[in-house]
C-alpha cells in the first residue's frame, strides 16, 4: 500500500470513528418537516466573495425567521455518474449558486447543475475519476457563464448553461508533482489552482491559468530545493486545497500544508521547510513571491495552515486572516506579512512549540506523547468574517505518537468541537460555544446568525452576539462539507463519511447516500 493510500485509509478510519463517537453524544433532535417555499438568492464564490469572508450577502435568514427553516428539496447522487459513497464521503466543497442554478462537484470529479427552485437536474458533466490520493475537496467556480473545475490531473471549463466543454488542460503537473483537488478561484481572467496531495518532487505547486483557454500563466513551487533539511518529501508537502484569497492590491494568497515528516526526522534533521504551513502571498499576474508567514516551521504534527486566507481591514489597513489545523488564528499585514496578532482556538495541551524547539535543537521530546490539536483538528474548515468579528469552528481531536518514526500518529477516542468568535481588531475571544461533534461545515454568516454543520449530520445556527445555539436540525445524512447560503436558502452537501450506505447506532439508521439538501424559509 502506498503512503498516499495509507493516509487516505487512515483519514477514513478517523472520520468513521468520529461519526460513531459523536452519534453516541447526540440525542433528542426534532425531525425536519418538509416545506415548499420558493428558493432564491445567490452564492457566487466558493467562500461567498473574493475576500473569502463566508458572509452571505443578501441572505434573508436571521434569528427572526430561522425557526421556520425547513427542508425544501433533496438531490440524490445515487444512480447518477457518482459511483457512490467513498471512504471520506462524496461531497466536500461548497456549492455555487448563480442565476437560479446550484453548481457542485463530487469526489469523483463529476459536475452537476440543478435548479435552485426545485432541485431538479439541469445537466451533468461526467468525469468519474476518484480523488484516490486525498479527500478532496474538489468543487467549482462559476464566472461569466463559465463553470471551472478540476479532476486530479486536469482543469476544465464548461458552459454554465449546457455543461459542454469549453476547454480542458491535461498538462498541469509533471510526474511526481501530485494531484489537483482545490476548489478554484477565478478573477481578472485568471483561474487559481494548486496541487494538494501526492507531491513527491518539489512539493506543492501553486498556479494560475488563463480563464479563456486554460493555458498556464505561472507556477510557484512551495518547497525550496535544494534544502539541506529535506531528505525526502512526504505526500502533499506544502500543497494547497482550499480556495485562495484574491485581493484588490493585485495579490493572491494561498494557505499551504505540512511536510509530512516524522518527529524523529524533524528533530534529527531540522529545517524550516519553506513554504510549508504558511500563508504565501504572490503577485497575482506573475506568481512572484511578495511575502509569506509560516505558522509552524519544521512541522511534524500535520498542522497545516490550509484554510482559505481572508481579506479584511483593521484601522484602515489591509490585513490577511489565516489559520488551519494548528489551531491558531493569525492576523497579518496585507502588504508585508508582519504579524499583528495571533490567538489559539480550540483545545491545546502544550505541544504548540514542539516543532520550533526541534528546529532550534532544543527538543527533549520522547514517545509516546499525545498532542492536541491533533492531525485532524484545529480549524479544519474555513473561517468567516462579519463586522469586527472573526468566526472559527474548531475540532478538538487528540492524536498520540507511539513511536518517533510515525507520521501523524494515532487518533484518540474522543472528538468534539467549538464555535468561537474573535475580535478582528485584537484577536481577543468574544465567546466560545462547545459542541458535541466535530464542526466540519465551515463557519457561515447570515445576518445575526452563524451557521455550520456537525459531522454527525446536524445543521446548527448560533446567535452571533452571544454564541447561543438558536437552531438545530437533523440532516438526512452525515456531512463534512461547507454549506452555502443563497437568499432564503441554506444548501448542504451531505452523505459523508462512511463505508457502506448506512450506520446503525444511537441515532438510529443514518443514511450516507450522497445528496445535496436545500432548506428554505418562507
Amino acid at each position: 500500500m502506498t503512503s498516499t493510500m495509507m493516509r487516505r485509509t487512515h483519514l477514513a478510519m478517523v472520520l468513521l470513528g468520529a461519526v460513531s463517537l459523536v452519534a453516541a453524544c447526540s440525542s433528542g433532535k426534532p425531525a425536519v418537516k418538509a416545506a415548499t417555499p420558493a428558493a432564491s438568492g445567490s452564492w457566487l464564490y466558493p467562500n461567498a466573495d473574493l475576500a473569502n469572508t463566508r458572509d452571505a450577502a443578501g441572505s434573508t435568514i436571521s434569528s427572526s425567521n430561522v425557526a421556520k427553516l425547513a427542508q425544501a428539496w433533496t438531490f440524490n447522487l445515487s444512480g447518477k455518474a457518482a459511483s457512490g459513497v467513498q471512504s471520506t464521503g462524496s461531497l466536500a466543497a461548497a456549492p455555487i449558486v448563480a442565476n437560479g442554478v446550484v453548481y457542485f462537484q463530487d469526489l469523483d470529479s463529476n459536475v452537476y447543475a440543478v435548479s435552485l427552485a426545485t432541485g431538479k437536474l439541469d445537466w451533468e458533466y461526467s468525469v468519474n475519476v476518484p480523488e484516490r490520493s486525498g479527500p478532496g475537496p474538489n468543487g467549482v467556480a462559476v464566472v461569466a457563464g463559465t463553470v471551472y473545475g478540476t479532476s486530479p490531473t486536469t482543469a476544465f471549463a464548461l458552459s454554465a448553461t449546457t455543461g459542454r466543454t469549453t476547454w480542458i488542460n491535461r498538462s498541469l503537473l509533471s510526474t511526481g508533482q501530485g494531484t489537483i483537488s482545490i476548489q478554484p478561484q477565478v478573477a481578472a481572467g485568471r483561474v487559481y489552482l494548486a496541487s494538494g496531495y501526492g507531491a513527491a518532487t518539489g512539493g506543492g505547486v501553486l498556479m494560475a491559468l488563463n480563464a479563456t483557454n486554460g493555458n498556464v500563466l505561472w507556477k510557484f513551487n512551495t518547497v525550496l530545493l535544494p534544502d539541506t533539511g529535506v531528505k525526502t518529501l512526504g505526500i502533499g508537502s506544502g500543497g494547497a486545497w482550499e480556495t485562495p484569497l484574491v485581493d484588490s492590491d493585485g495579490s493572491v494568497t494561498f494557505g499551504t500544508g505540512n511536510p509530512y515528516q516524522t518527529p524523529g526526522e524533524a528533530i534529527s534533521n531540522p529545517s524550516r521547510l519553506l513554504y510549508t504551513d504558511s500563508d504565501v502571498n504572490l503577485d497575482a499576474a506573475t506568481g512572484k513571491l511578495r511575502w509569506y508567514y509560516q505558522g509552524v516551521p519544521d512541522d511534524f504534527m500535520d498542522h497545516d495552515m490550509q484554510t482559505s486566507p481572508m481579506g479584511a481591514s483593521i484601522d484602515g489597513s489591509g490585513v490577511v486572516i489565516g489559520s488551519g489545523k494548528l489551531g491558531i488564528v493569525y492576523a497579518m499585514n496585507a502588504q508585508s506579512g508582519r504579524l499583528i496578532w495571533k490567538t489559539p482556538v480550540g483545545e491545546h495541551n502544550g505541544h504548540d512549540n514542539d516543532s520550533l524547539q526541534a528546529l532550534e535543537h532544543r527538543s527533549t521530546l520522547k514517545a509516546p506523547f499525545t498532542y492536541l490539536p491533533g492531525a485532524i483538528g484545529g480549524a479544519l474548515t474555513n473561517l468567516a468574517l462579519a463586522g469586527n468579528t472573526v468566526y472559527v469552528v474548531t475540532c478538538d481531536f487528540p492524536f498520540t505518537f507511539k513511536a518517533m518514526n510515525e507520521v501523524l500518529g494515532i487518533p484518540g477516542s474522543s472528538a468534539t468541537g467549538e464555535i468561537e468568535a474573535l475580535s478582528l481588531s485584537t484577536g481577543k475571544v468574544e465567546w466560545d460555544t462547545k459542541v458535541a461533534a466535530m464542526p466540519l461545515g465551515a463557519a457561515t454568516v447570515s445576518n445575526d446568525l452563524l451557521f455550520t454543520t456537525l459531522v454527525n449530520g446536524d445543521l446548527v445556527a448560533v446567535n452571533r452576539n452571544t454564541g447561543a445555539i438558536v437552531y438545530r436540525a437533523e440532516l438526512p445524512a452525515t456531512t463534512n462539507s461547507p454549506i452555502a447560503i443563497a437568499g432564503n436558502t441554506v444548501i448542504v452537501p451531505a452523505g459523508a463519511p462512511a463505508v457502506g450506505k448506512t450506520t446503525v447506532g444511537p441515532l438510529g439508521t443514518v443514511s450516507h447516500d450522497p445528496q445535496v439538501v436545500a432548506y428554505t424559509v418562507p
